[in-house]
């Protein structure tokens, strides 16, 4: 069974066109690297929930869009090593610093998958 890593942040809507220009450049470097599938995927339909939602995990306000993301690998080994090259890849490490959204609202994980149809 497949490896998946999720995401979930706020980006500001006036920073949309940043953060997809870098989710271009991070989607290439990983697929260059061996992940399976890399995907974002912007807000449409998420209400702020009364008790739990989207936009209240990563504390979105009025003027942020929810990002919902996840790549995937051919299991959680393939996973780690391509992160650990990921992570020292040089047009990665140029982007560590221009990151338009807010990183500690970002949720993120490692899901090991159990079924796959």
């Amino acid at each position: 069974m497949s490896y998946v890593d999720g995401f979930i942040l706020a980006v500001p809507k006036d920073k949309i066109e940043a953060y997809k220009k870098i989710a271009a450049i991070a989607g290439e470097v990983w697929m260059e690297l061996g992940a399976l599938a890399y995907v974002e995927c912007i807000g449409d339909d998420v209400p702020y929930g009364t008790l739990t939602s989207f936009p209240r995990a990563v504390q979105a306000t009025d003027d942020e869009v929810v990002i919902f993301s996840w790549i995937v690998y051919r299991d959680r080994k393939s996973r780690d090593d391509i992160m650990a090259k990921v992570m020292e890849d040089p047009r990665m490490k140029a982007q560590m610093d221009n990151m338009p959204f807010d990183g500690k609202r970002m949720i993120f994980g490692g899901f090991e998958a159990f079924l796959e149809l």
